[in-house]
């Protein structure tokens, strides 16, 4: 075994010890010691993902209707040419905004993705989506308990679910 000595075994020295002192100052932080968990009233909408039809879709997910809205801006090509990557996004203007979604009419499922929208968080989404062939894709914005849509037909020329 050899022995480093001089001014490299000084550096590793101080490197080792400036890890160590920074490793063990994570563990004071309070992200280090809080355990992730989801809300209790976060559950997985398994029931919605299952609906074949977008209003069935709509109604198991939310239990009401949505009202067309210029404040939910959705945007996604007018014709994808690969409709295993269909490109989206949505984004509001509306306040206390609580959960986005996306609907496919035209998918075996129609319900595409959801995502619940924390307080303070800026509402934006997106995604990329399969689409079957070409049909409308549906945002739903929920905000201040009422319901919000943005509706685009997007054209597909080679199907994303086996088509």
């Amino acid at each position: 075994m050899t022995t480093i000595t001089g001014p490299l075994a000084t550096r590793r020295l101080i490197l080792q010890g400036a890890a160590s002192v920074a490793l063990i100052g994570l563990g004071n932080l309070p992200f280090a010691a809080q355990p992730a968990r989801a809300a209790a009233n976060d559950k997985y909408p398994e029931e919605a993902f299952k609906q074949k039809s977008e209003a069935d879709a709509i109604k198991a997910l939310y239990g009401k209707t949505a009202e067309p809205s210029d404040k939910v801006k959705l945007d996604a090509p007018e014709i994808a040419e690969n409709g295993g990557v269909v490109p989206i996004a949505v984004t509001t203007t509306l306040d206390k905004v609580t959960s986005i979604s996306f609907f496919v009419a035209e998918n075996p499922n129609a319900l595409a993705a959801s995502y619940k929208i924390p307080d303070g968080t800026v509402p934006s989404v997106s995604n990329r989506l399969k689409m079957a062939k070409t049909t409308n894709v549906v945002a739903i914005v929920e905000a201040d308990g009422k319901l919000y849509s943005a509706t685009k037909e997007v054209k597909v020329t080679v199907g994303g679910c086996g088509g």
